[in-house]
């Protein structure tokens, strides 16, 4: 039990992707420590070690000894108090997001960005780590380079006077290169610090936190105990030798009254006149190491405790210190002191050389701070195999733990970085990241919140959607605010980041919070749809397509999604069994493979399965279930000889399964879907059909390439009822809309509409037919070829047959066009309603006729047709006459769809 007790807490309490590269970096060794016993390394530090101290000396760093007089002496103290409370709003909506997230389940190292990555999926959680390990490295030589400038200002040689000039304590020589020299051997320093260990750097950041205490201490003592004096300050005009007088008063009443308000100021450091957002974006600096304690997570004993206490134990410390020290120098010091002299702590100190050990050991633990940062989140991110093979070694580790390859490739960025020399080069930048890891850990907060998922349920609960909201706001205007350039190249830089590891970066078992939206917003609006509120001039086709066998089907899939024309599709299986004697349901299995084809072939489609004794009873199932609101309006069935089956996808099913689908119950589909208002369609030939070759560029046509599209044959006449001479039925019409949206899609949109109107010779009413559809297609803004087809010969096989009547009197049409639409008018009105008898002894000489009359018209070739298929016979004894005269109707002709509407789908109205 001891042996295996640490793989088990590991497995319970991490959620990255399991490594696959084997035994030589089994799970334990990747995950933590990479130590062979599997044995997970000891988590030391607490509250007070791996939380308060980093998040406190990331916080107050240099600003608190260099920035308040400056804030103070350039916007006065009510604007000061003003700015603190807008930057501490801002933050403290970020805390309260990171505590609810650190406390709504186990967090493993990695810091903010395994809060994302686990909340908003590998996409976010990639681009914003990788910003935020950016935004480190850059912090981290932002420090040293500060430390260099705050050294060489005490030890270093001018460089205008030299060595001539230069006080007893200046000894260091000055310039460029001497600077990078200086900060590569502070950086050094760090960088043993850190490669030690997390614990190391915690006593030793600890060390520094007891000395940045005492300092401000002292500070807070000094404006108490040290009597009014005037400092002499150098003035900065040019070729100036003159002194200026500022006087530090003491607490006075007259020196809190005349800093009250601001009086901004040329800045004497950088001659740029300053404003209230120059000022407020100098003052947020000191702002942004909240996450110095978060960062810590993969060595807190309990992060979900630990961070939350922690980062706002700091929070409220900071300040409140920033605060008080605004009040005192207000309260004790010159307008001109503060404005003319940004180090008056050290000079009104009771001892002067403390502020500066101050400003050594606080710069110093913040580019340890964030060079351990840096260090973690690389780490998390090369476990996490976001980029494959290109991270591998970081995932290296100590024996101890320690991301020791991390921590080294953190340092070498952090040197190349130091080569920019000076500190206000890089410091915009490493705000805005800070700024956007901020934001988007808001908003990590917000979906979750917003997704309403219930296992999201923080212990921390002082948080709504409101604090997420503002925080995201508040970051993303303080980015602009500070330099709108920097912010849309980070912004950019992000979504190129977040586009890569969409495309290139592997599928994680983490939860993707889109998914959570989306189902959240569709059920929403689900019940929104009301069937009542339903109009027929916004229908669009919701598409079942039963599936037998998906091998041979793919090139139907493909079409059937182009014609969708943005309506729902579905691709609907059945599988013969029963759940009686099984020990699980067998379609679970089978989805992944399905969604795996789906993706595969680029379609826009769900898959819905089903178990039942029969297919008509599993097609009817379906036929139930599937649609959106009003639900489905049209079931696709396929009629081809290797669709007859209805194999297991993607294995082969059982030999007492592998049956045909007989006629009669084939029919009954057919017959069912009819009877439950949907419409029809059956599909012919598709393993013929090519999509690729069918859209491409031209067609061959004699030899030569031609630009025309393909074309779309569109037969409006029920060819198998010729005493039916209507073509603006219900089921004409419907299978005309189709042939429409086709043409209206995106990839389509070349094609030609041929419209066939069979007619007969020196009939009266072949005008008159012709002119009636032409203003029907111009009402329904349908463009399409128009051509008249004499089938005279053809019918007269048919009436030969019945022997009542003789070619001649075949203009007799008017009489039998009454009469049907005299029988769909019973039709419609009858709600128990019959199929027609279909008694008309149709030949198959007849029908064989009709077939080659298509084919003869079909020049050329189209790449489908569209044929009205006509409702099956009331008599279940004709099924199988029925689907014989639909086979020898549509025999060879190519892709084609056999349509039967019911549904009215077009509209002349506005």
């Amino acid at each position: 039990m001891s042996e295996k007790a640490p793989l088990l807490h590991y497995r319970l309490t991490t959620s990255g992707p399991e490594p696959t590269d084997g035994s030589k970096h089994g799970r334990a060794k990747v995950g933590r420590g990479g130590r062979g016993s599997g044995e997970k390394p000891a988590r030391k530090l607490g509250v007070v070690f791996g939380v308060i101290t980093p998040t406190l000396l990331s916080m107050f760093s240099v600003v608190v000894f260099l920035r308040v007089g400056f804030v103070v002496g350039q916007a006065g103290l009510y604007q000061s108090i003003a700015m603190f409370l807008v930057a501490y709003i801002i933050i403290t909506m970020t805390v309260l997001s990171v505590c609810a997230i650190s406390t709504n389940g186990a967090l493993d190292a990695g810091g903010a960005y395994y809060m994302i990555s686990r909340a908003l999926g590998p996409e976010f959680g990639g681009s914003i780590g990788i910003m935020f390990f950016f935004a480190n490295v850059c912090g981290s030589a932002l420090y040293v380079l500060g430390l260099v400038e705050a050294i060489m200002s005490v030890f270093g040689i001018p460089e205008e006077g030299g060595a001539a000039s230069a006080g007893p304590h200046q000894v260091l020589p000055s310039g460029y290169l001497w600077s990078v020299l200086y900060g590569t051997g502070l950086l050094f320093l760090c960088f043993l610090v850190c490669l030690v260990g997390a614990h190391i750097y915690a006593k030793a950041a600890f060390i520094i936190f007891i000395i940045v205490t005492t300092v401000l201490v002292s500070i807070f003592i000094s404006f108490f105990i040290v009597r009014p004096v005037g400092l002499v300050l150098p003035d900065t005009s040019v070729n100036s030798t003159s002194l200026t007088i500022a006087n530090f008063t003491g607490f006075r009443l007259h020196t809190l009254q005349s800093n009250l308000l601001p009086s901004y100021t040329v800045d004497y450091t950088t001659g740029a006149m300053m404003n209230f957002a120059t000022v407020f974006a100098v003052m947020f600096n000191g702002c942004t190491g909240i996450m110095a304690g978060s960062n810590m997570s993969g060595d807190l004993k309990n992060p979900s405790y630990s961070i939350p206490r922690g980062t706002i134990a700091a929070v409220l410390i900071t300040f409140i210190t920033y605060n008080l020290l605004s009040l005192l120098a207000a309260w004790s010091c010159d307008r001109c002191l503060l404005q003319k002299d940004y180090s008056f702590l050290g000079d009104i100190n009771i001892w002067s050389p403390m502020v500066t050990v101050g400003v050594y050991s606080s710069t110093m633990s913040a580019a340890m701070s964030n060079l351990i940062g840096a260090s973690r989140i690389l780490y998390a991110l090369a476990k996490d195999n976001l980029f494959g093979g290109v991270l591998a070694l970081a995932r290296k580790t100590s024996r101890s733990g320690n991301p020791w390859v991390s921590v080294l490739v953190s340092w070498l960025l952090v040197q190349v970085v130091l080569f920019a020399g000076k500190l206000n080069t890089i410091a915009g930048i490493v705000t805005i990241f800070f700024l956007l890891v901020y934001a988007a850990v808001n908003l990590a907060c917000l979906a979750l919140e917003w997704a309403s998922a219930p296992n999201f349920r923080p212990s921390f609960r002082c948080f709504t959607w409101h604090t997420c909201t503002l925080g995201i706001i508040g970051c993303l205007v303080m980015m602009f605010l500070i330099s709108a350039i920097y912010a849309f190249a980070s912004i950019a830089f992000m979504l190129l980041l977040l586009m890569l590891i969409h495309y290139l970066g592997p599928i994680s078992n983490w939860g993707y919070i889109s998914q959570a939206l989306i189902f959240h917003q569709v059920r929403k609006y689900l019940l929104m749809l009301d069937v009542r509120k339903d109009h027929v001039k916004f229908w669009r086709p919701q598409l079942l397509l039963m599936v037998a066998n998906p091998r041979s089907s793919t090139g139907l899939m493909t079409f059937i999604n182009d014609l969708k024309k943005s309506g729902l599709y579905v691709l609907g299986h059945v599988k013969l069994g029963l759940l009686d004697g099984l020990p699980s349901d067998p379609l679970q299995s089978c989805y992944e493979s399905w969604l795996s084809l789906v993706d595969h072939l680029n379609i826009k489609a769900f898959v819905n399965l089903t178990l039942a004794d029969s297919v008509r009873h599993g097609v009817q199932n379906l036929l139930f279930i599937t649609g959106f609101g009003y639900g489905l309006d049209t079931v696709c069935l396929t009629k081809d000889p290797t669709e007859q089956r209805s194999p297991f996808f993607p294995s082969v099913r059982g030999a007492e399964e592998d049956k045909d689908l007989q006629e009669e119950e084939y029919v009954s589909l057919i017959a069912d879907a009819v009877k439950m208002g949907k419409n029809v369609t059956l599909a012919r030939y598709f393993d013929q059909f090519n999509r690729e070759e069918v859209l491409g560029s031209g067609r061959k046509i004699a030899g030569h390439q031609s630009m025309t599209g393909p074309f779309v044959d569109v037969w409006p006449l029920n060819l198998l009822q010729p005493d039916s001479h209507g073509y603006v039925d219900i089921c004409s019409l419907f299978l005309l809309q189709l042939a429409c949206v086709l043409q209206e899609t995106r990839t389509w949109n070349q094609a030609r509409l041929r419209l066939f109107l069979c007619v007969e010779a020196g009939c009266r009413l072949q005008e008159e037919e012709e002119t009636k559809l032409r203003v029907m297609l111009k009402k329904l803004r349908i463009s399409a070829q128009v051509q008249m087809v004499t089938w005279d010969e053809v019918v007269a096989l048919h009436w030969q047959r019945r022997g009542g009547r003789e070619k001649g009197n075949l203009a007799e049409c008017a009489q039998s066009e009454e009469k049907m639409e005299q029988e769909e008018r019973a039709q419609k009105e009858d709600g128990n309603e019959m199929f027609p008898n279909n008694a008309a002894q149709l030949t198959e000489e007849y029908i064989c006729a009709v077939n080659n009359l298509i084919l003869r018209h079909g020049a050329p070739r189209p790449a489908v047709r569209f044929l009205y298929l006509p409702r099956p016979p009331a008599d279940l004894n004709r099924y199988r006459a029925y689907l014989h005269q639909v086979e020898l109707l549509s025999r060879d002709l190519g892709p084609t769809l056999l349509i039967h509407g019911v549904t009215p789908v077009v509209t002349t109205d506005l």
